[in-house]
């Protein structure tokens, strides 16, 4: 691997793909002949919201949204999403269901009840059940059908866990709200399942700074006017998104990374490439003789986010050294964690995979 190699392991704000910083690049002081930045670009001027309209279009193509679905762009971040979705779904309800799985259904459970009087029931905790290593199925979801909504996160960024079946109820009702942010388009979903998707843009999608959230028609009744503009799904559907300042330039990046998504064949053929670059790391991982360390059971295993560890807090640490000298950068797990994280999402060629199992062989010949 030539020393000039950089590959961002990041699990976010993460890798994006270099044929879009390259049009980003070009276009940083001319977008498109208008003689200007998209970066300094009026939101509501012709030119943004021709970008807007067809990042929307693109993305809707992209996961085949239905016409009964609203898309918008918010700023916040996933997090802000947590908070919202009860601030507009759970009015004239008593109970929300939450399943927690990791890290950032933890955090979503713990600040959902913030600015409600709804109970958020804990429907599921996969956390102390399995000690984080395993999922609990939704067949064993303890979902009522007269809660607001059942929220769920599809992919555990920290623990390195996956619902790779995707979720599905046996009934309508609850709808389903998904944290989707560390895997959106990297696999075909139907969005038909779900009542609202949301995502924050930089770990699969683009730059930090815009939030995807996608909402079924229906459920924008439940948003009440006592809830402040800025917050309120329906006052941003009404204003086309324009209600405050959108993240005007993520949201251009986001729309290169749409192009460049429909480029490579789409999200059918996302699927293919992440499950072998996940399926060549796995084995490396599980030949190496208990060298390298995952303790997730396979069915749960995350796509995106590959965690492992030596067992020696000391020889991780080496690791994280020697490879950021290599070129494989930002493997560190996350701060709670330890051990190493390689967050191998779309833009992750196949090669960096290659580069990084390479390097993990010599690291346990040297070590090992």
């Amino acid at each position: 691997m030539s020393n000039t190699t950089i590959y961002n392991f990041s699990a976010g704000p993460a890798i994006l793909p270099e044929s879009v910083l390259r049009t980003a690049q070009s276009e940083m002081f001319d977008y498109n002949g208008t003689g200007f930045s998209v970066m300094t670009m009026s939101h509501r001027s012709d030119v943004f919201m021709s970008i807007l309209y067809h990042a929307e279009q693109d993305l809707r193509q992209l996961m085949d949204i239905p016409d009964n679905y609203k898309v918008l762009f918010l700023q916040g971040g996933a997090s802000a999403q947590f908070n919202m979705v009860v601030m507009n779904l759970a009015n004239g309800f008593e109970r929300v269901d939450s399943v927690v799985t990791g890290n950032w259904s933890q955090i979503a459970h713990s600040q959902m009840g913030k600015l409600s009087h709804a109970n958020i029931h804990l429907a599921a905790h996969g956390g102390e059940q399995y000690n984080y290593t395993d999922l609990p199925s939704p067949d064993t979801w303890d979902v009522s059908e007269k809660s607001a909504f059942v929220h769920f996160v599809i992919n555990e960024t920290v623990h390195g866990l996956q619902y790779r079946d995707i979720p599905k109820l046996a009934t309508a009702l609850p709808p389903m709200v998904c944290d989707m942010s560390s895997e959106i388009l990297s696999r075909p979903i139907n969005v038909a399942d779900f009542g609202v998707i949301y995502a924050g843009a930089q770990k699969n999608i683009g730059p930090s700074g815009a939030t995807i959230v996608i909402i079924r028609e229906d459920l924008l009744k439940r948003c009440s006017s006592h809830i402040p503009d800025v917050w309120n799904y329906q006052s941003h559907v009404e204003r086309q998104g324009m209600y405050n300042t959108p993240a005007t330039y993520p949201i251009y990046i986001s729309g290169l990374v749409f192009r460049w998504l429909q480029s490579q064949g789409g999200v059918a053929q996302m699927q293919t490439i992440n499950a072998l670059k996940a399926k060549i790391l796995y084995e490396a991982i599980d030949n190496s003789g208990g060298f390298y360390i995952n303790n997730v059971q396979p069915r749960a295993r995350s796509q995106m986010n590959v965690i492992f560890r030596t067992g020696k807090p000391e020889l991780d640490e080496l690791f994280a050294q020697e490879s950021t000298t290599r070129g494989l950068r930002l493997l560190r797990g996350y701060k709670s964690m330890g051990g190493m994280r390689a967050s191998i999402y779309n833009a992750m060629p196949l090669q960096g995979v290659e580069a990084l199992i390479e390097f993990m062989q010599e690291f346990q010949k040297r070590y090992g």
